[in-house]
């Protein structure tokens, strides 16, 4: 963690009661990869009132824009999709078994309830696993893809069919958001609706403190993020940004059997974290560590060996090279269902977006030199 400025301060809270009620309708809220329309729906529906303009691209990607003919582009950006599962085979008696719909982690599943989403509603169902007393004696087998299975109650594949599940029904985790020991955000997709929380709170910090940008910002909350970067691929080449200001989770390495030699020394509640990558440009980078001691936002600092697995990459590598940076958000537990925030850090995740985008200047060149 970098050392503490001599401005800094004493932690400011942003999230409101509000703001809050939000965030937790849209964490609990399914956008499952390819499937993310209902939750761009709602995140549109709270940023509006900070907006200028919107747009929906045609896989969903969202964007509100704040000067919407300005010449020079800004981007914030973090990505909407959750990871899920997808219906792959049904047994003649009823039983499901299911793909991955991004990084779906198969330990977790067993005794898991999930919902199946289907044209004709949601279905319920359990990720089912051989009791305790029938294993004993035996080798313990591990979950695996090959051995996780769905049961929805059903003793035939036409009951199942009949219910309006096929294959490719997409099917995520029931668990639901809350608040753990008032210092954490709990809950499953916090990776990385997070994110799109945080970018939405930064253009209301803007609209309610009237706040005049000399250029145009685009709030960007890409899809299937989760698959490949795809959505921000796509809307990076539709904007044709000059700048990307990524925000994403990252690791928190303070719990058991995280090797901090390969994974870092990270945790949360001790402020947003800078990363160094070849995606990261690093006059952007400088500056974004410049704002955050200027502002006495505490943070720490993340290396990537060869990409950073995040949006920042698409970005940073489209339209002939745009100068990108990754703001990260410690998380414990990324793709389990129990997913872990600290509050403080996504405030400071907020402020720190928030003073970027003051900071930065219309026209702003971000080269070492130019001849």
């Amino acid at each position: 963690m970098a050392k503490k400025s001599s401005k800094e301060v004493e932690h400011q809270s942003v999230v409101t009661k509000t703001s809050l009620t939000f965030f937790e309708k849209y964490i609990n809220n399914p956008s499952p990869t390819g499937f993310e329309w209902a939750g761009q729906r709602l995140w549109l529906d709270y940023l509006k009132p900070y907006v200028d303009e919107t747009y929906i691209d045609n896989y969903g990607t969202a964007v509100g824009i704040i000067n919407p003919k300005a010449k020079y582009k800004v981007v914030i950006e973090a990505h909407a999709d959750e990871i899920s599962w997808f219906v792959n085979y049904i047994t003649k008696d009823g039983l499901i078994y299911v793909i991955r719909n991004g990084g779906s982690d198969h330990q977790i599943a067993p005794s898991k309830r999930v919902n199946i989403h289907t044209d004709k509603g949601i279905v319920k169902a359990v990720f089912g696993w051989p009791a305790i007393h029938t294993r004993s004696g035996e080798k313990e087998e591990a979950p695996t893809l090959k051995n996780i299975f769905l049961d929805c109650g059903c003793t035939s594949k036409e009951e199942v069919e009949a219910l309006g599940i096929h294959v490719g029904s997409v099917v995520t985790y029931e668990d639901e958001f809350m608040v753990l020991n008032d210092r954490y955000y709990v809950g499953r997709a916090l990776d990385n609706r997070a994110g799109g929380f945080m970018i939405a709170e930064v253009a209301r910090l803007l609209k309610e403190n009237k706040r005049k940008l000399p250029f145009g910002l685009y709030i960007v909350n890409s899809v299937q993020e989760e698959i490949g970067l795809r959505g921000a691929e796509m809307i990076a080449d539709y904007i044709k940004p000059n700048v990307a200001i990524v925000t994403d989770v990252t690791h928190d390495t303070q719990t058991p059997m995280i090797n901090k030699i390969t994974q870092g020394d990270l945790a949360c509640g001790k402020g947003p974290v800078v990363s160094y990558a070849p995606a990261v440009q690093i006059n952007l980078n400088r500056l974004l560590v410049e704002v955050a001691e200027k502002n006495g936002i505490p943070f720490q600092r993340q290396a990537s060996s060869r990409y950073t697995g995040t949006d920042t990459d698409a970005f940073a590598y489209s339209n002939g090279g745009v100068p990108s940076a990754l703001i990260s958000l410690p998380l414990r537990y990324m793709h389990t269902t129990v997913e872990m925030i600290h509050k403080e850090d996504v405030d400071n995740v907020i402020r720190l977006i928030y003073e970027m985008v003051l900071t930065i200047q219309d026209g702003q060149d971000f080269r070492s030199f130019t001849k």
